[in-house]
């Protein structure tokens, strides 16, 4: 679904990516590692065009793009769930599902019972606003709304981040899930290596902007993999 070469990015005049490659298959989770700072985020907003590249080449779905600002790629399927969850407060949260309905056609603007299903709690707060919601909530609220505007490519930054371990596990059942239903490939960036450890199929690990390691868990050992992600 994504293949990346040689990915730079730059923030005014410090490189903060430096020729970074890796792809995300479909029905797969590939976990972003790697201590504070090395550019995992960075990697995230590249890919979602909310800071544009400086170069490298990327494809999604075969399709190679330019460098295109972030609501082209979400109507193009790239959904992106951002570290600190970005909802809108002031909005409800029916408000807030809603705001995803620009990248589907007018006939297909509805949130689905799948939604809820996943997130029985939203259903109950529909009317909520989402400044009112716990953390945990409002971080199910993001997964959601990024979920309505059917996604090819799901990118998750930190999502157990300030979370409930409660909730924790049950965003982890609902990424498990989606990977088994095999519509999108899913990008997840994630310091907690336990969480990571269990969902991801592959790891990318950065270190001062580039790629260290990479490859399927199946070619890597658990006590490898944590000593390259360990401060």
């Amino acid at each position: 679904m994504l293949n990346i070469k040689d990915l730079t990015l730059h923030y005014g005049h410090s490189q903060i990516l430096n020729g970074v490659s890796m792809s995300a298959a479909i029905g797969q989770i590939t976990c972003v590692m790697g201590t504070n700072g090395v550019g995992k985020t960075s990697l995230i907003k590249a890919i979602s065009g909310t800071h544009p590249r400086s170069g490298g080449d990327v494809m999604l779905d075969g399709e190679p793009l330019g460098v295109l600002p972030a609501h082209v790629l979400a109507h193009k399927g790239v959904g992106y769930v951002a570290q600190g969850r970005e909802i809108f407060p002031l909005l409800t949260v029916q408000e807030n599902l809603e705001t995803g309905f620009n990248c589907l056609p007018a006939k297909e603007r509805r949130v689905p019972d799948e939604i809820f299903e996943l997130f029985p709690v939203l259903k109950e707060m529909k009317t909520r606003r989402g400044g009112d919601l716990s953390g945990g909530q409002q971080q199910q609220l993001a997964i959601a709304r990024a979920l309505i505007t059917r996604p090819k490519l799901l990118l998750l930054d930190e999502p157990t981040e300030g979370i409930q371990p409660n909730i924790i596990q049950q965003i982890g059942r609902v990424i498990e899930q989606l990977r088994t239903e095999g519509q999108m490939a899913i990008i997840l960036v994630e310091q907690y290596f336990e969480f990571a450890y269990v969902l991801a199929d592959q790891f990318v690990v950065l270190r001062r902007g580039e790629v260290i390691l990479s490859g399927e868990k199946s070619q890597m050992t658990k006590a490898k993999l944590l000593s390259q992600v360990s401060v």
